[in-house]
């Protein structure tokens, strides 16, 4: 297999709240088609480097480029157009809109209208809007959602919820998918064909940048795990590494804990 290349690069980044330092000298790097997990305890300062990745934190010091182009005083809606798309902690559907709405809004990024040329009723616009509705369509179905599209986003249960905003994400066609805790609130059939839709996402091209607590669900997706704890990296590695390090295992159970 050809080596893969590294298209996000976080190099020496530090992250301070007044005295609080939340990120300490973290780098590391995210190479093409990989499922890349982010994991560690609460507090360790995942969700902070996942802010700085995209646009919503600005380091205190480091750099993080992306395709060799440097993100670090770019704003969230520049990140993405980049192709570094990015999905929340807490659910972030648009609770109003329909399932469908949900993704039109969320393929802002790729559609070519100009203002004038909604104004002025272009036929080109009518066209695009089919094109755009029947992507969405296709989206809804990939993730499971097609017969919901009519619903409202915020009547959704809380795991097709978290589906739906995976759905949006991927309206914006992006080449980097960063997920923070996509299977929370899922129930253990939910979890399973999520995996399975985190690997069809992959065989399209996309790479993944994943956040999440459920160690089961990040074992046997991921290709490689990066572990930080109170805001420093300590492990960088397989799945099988990482889960036989005795730093990782010190930093989720406490010192003293059994190593295998």
């Amino acid at each position: 297999m050809a080596e893969r290349r590294a298209c996000l690069s976080v190099e020496n980044v530090e992250v301070r709240f007044g005295g609080l330092v939340a990120v300490s000298d973290l780098t590391f790097d995210v190479q093409d088609g990989e499922i890349l997990s982010l994991i560690g305890p609460n507090g360790a300062g995942k969700t902070t480097a996942f802010n700085v990745i995209t646009g919503y934190q600005a380091p205190t010091g480091g750099t993080v480029s992306y395709n060799g182009v440097v993100l670090n005083n770019l704003p969230p809606n520049k990140v993405a157009e980049l192709g570094l798309v990015r999905t929340f902690q807490k659910t972030s559907v648009f609770a109003g809109n329909t399932v469908l709405d949900n993704l039109l809004i969320g393929q802002h990024l790729s559609t070519s209208r100009k203002l004038w040329e909604v104004l002025c009723g272009m036929p080109s616009v009518a066209r695009e809007e089919s094109a755009l509705a029947e992507e969405a369509m296709r989206i809804l179905d990939f993730v499971g959602l097609a017969d919901r599209a009519d619903e409202l986003g915020g009547a959704l249960p809380y795991g097709e919820q978290r589906l739906l905003e995976v759905a949006t994400a991927l309206a914006a066609k992006p080449s980097l998918l960063l997920l923070d805790e996509p299977a929370s609130g899922m129930n253990p059939t939910e979890k399973a064909k999520f995996m399975g839709l985190v690997e069809e996402i992959r065989k399209q091209g996309v790479t993944i940048l994943l956040v999440e607590h459920d160690m089961p669900l990040v074992m046997n997706i991921s290709d490689r795990v990066i572990v930080l704890n109170q805001g420093s990296l300590i492990a960088n590695g397989t799945p099988a590494d990482v889960q036989g390090n005795a730093a990782v295992m010190e930093a989720y159970l406490g010192p003293g804990a059994p190593h295998a």
